[in-house]
């Protein structure tokens, strides 16, 4: 008759187990691969049992303006976030962040691409863990294409492009001859839009931190950029960000869609109506020597306030190793693991058999360089973006104006002007301008 203080005992260890339990917060991004992981959570308790996850899941210009204000104002609401190569450098020389020196012996951090790497690290210190890593890309419709009597080159130009928008934009069959982003934000159509103008010979900023505007490149960059869009893009364009383009791409409604390397296993996944239609190619350029292609990472760090750190980190460590590219594989297969991040993964013949992008994304990423990101010299480091903490501010300001001129709610000019104007009164507001 003892099984009654026995089942006693039990369920008292059982709760006291439960209770000890320690519950992290994780901030990140409503983008493909991190629901993924989110729905991955089970292996992660199940090896740290004395670990929960609770998951805040955010649209990315949301995500990001909740991280930054709980940083800065030392809020403690996250243990994990998720933070992109912009934010990763600043804020740790701010000391926000705490560095990742203890991810366990099997982490392998050398196998990090150097070129992701670097952009987390500060003082030889990792600060962040990259949960994917990407460039950005052409991807297309090669049935489209072919009937327009084109072929896409590896590396096009963006007349080539402008040309091939044209021919298979198909407003009756519901058909944008190209998709691009147009959502306003530092992040979404300002790094499509910095990056683009990279190649198109603008910058910025001059050597002496004054806002370049004003100059004919970048009025070259916007009047294409919007000229190509009225005539070949989607209705609505101007509110539609990576995740709206990519679900238009899926459905079959863009020709080509400019975006980020990482989407690539999704237009070719279960999904996509047009998985086995696709094909890739290198970012345009204009033949200066820039290609309009970026280089980012979506990474996972821990605030200097949190008071979880050490769990925070097994679970760092667990999203961003080797075994869990092992993992996703074994669920959805090699094509969906998520990319851009480390060197034997590009070196996995069955990552390679499985992805056909492999190559061009892994090729874009290399060719991105973040401390000569224009044609002219520049006082800054970054390529879709310019790293110093005012940009943040700055580029989503912008971005509003050059998401109104795509609209059609003002010209291209008056964009320009506003966006000219501000910049240079912010800038000068920082002390960048004397």
């Amino acid at each position: 008759m003892r099984l009654l203080p026995l089942l006693a005992g039990s369920m008292l260890l059982a709760l006291a187990g439960s209770a000890s339990a320690e519950t992290i917060t994780v901030a990140t991004v409503n983008n493909g691969d991190m629901i993924r992981m989110q729905k991955l959570t089970d292996d992660f308790t199940t090896k740290n049992p004395d670990i929960k996850v609770e998951w805040v899941t955010l649209e990315e210009n949301v995500l990001r303006q909740r991280v930054t204000t709980d940083i800065a104002t030392k809020g403690g609401q996250y243990d994990v976030l998720t933070i992109g190569t912009y934010e990763v450098p600043i804020w740790a020389k701010q000391g926000w962040l705490l560095p990742l020196d203890n991810l366990g012996a099997d982490y392998d951090v050398n196998d990090l691409l150097p070129a992701i790497r670097n952009g987390l690290s500060m003082d030889g210190k990792l600060y962040a863990a990259p949960f994917y890593g990407e460039s950005s890309m052409v991807m297309y419709r090669k049935d489209l294409m072919e009937k327009a009597g084109l072929t896409m080159p590896d590396a096009p130009t963006w007349d080539f492009i402008r040309q091939a928008a044209d021919k298979m934009t198909d407003k009756a069959a519901g058909i944008s001859g190209i998709c691009l982003r147009g959502k306003a934000g530092w992040g979404e159509n300002m790094a499509f839009l910095t990056a683009m103008s990279n190649s198109f010979g603008a910058r910025w900023f001059d050597e002496s931190w004054k806002p370049q505007f004003d100059q004919p490149e970048w009025k070259d960059t916007l009047q294409f950029y919007v000229d190509m869009m009225n005539a070949d893009g989607p209705q609505g364009a101007s509110s539609n960000g990576f995740n709206e383009n990519l679900a238009l791409f899926q459905q079959g409604k863009c020709g080509m869609w400019i975006d980020a390397t990482v989407a690539a296993s999704f237009v070719t996944g279960k999904d996509s109506t047009v998985a086995d239609k696709v094909g890739f190619a290198l970012a345009p350029d204009k033949g200066l020597g820039k290609r309009g292609n970026w280089l980012w990472a979506w990474s996972l760090a821990i605030p200097a306030g949190s008071q979880k750190a050490a769990s925070a980190e097994k679970f760092i460590s667990w999203a961003t190793d080797k075994a869990y590219l092992e993992l996703v594989a074994s669920k959805e297969g090699w094509a969906n693991v998520p990319p851009g991040t480390r060197t034997s993964l590009y070196n996995n013949p069955q990552y390679q058999a499985a992805a056909p992008f492999a190559k061009m994304t892994l090729d874009s990423i290399n060719a991105a360089d973040p401390t000569h990101p224009t044609v002219k010299p520049v006082p800054y480091v970054g390529v879709q973006f310019v790293a110093i903490p005012e940009f943040q501010g700055i580029g989503t300001t912008v971005g509003q104006l050059f998401s109104a001129a795509l609209a059609g709610q003002m010209s291209v000019d008056d964009a320009l002007k506003q966006a000219q104007d501000v910049t240079t009164r912010e800038m000068t507001k920082a002390g960048y301008i004397k």
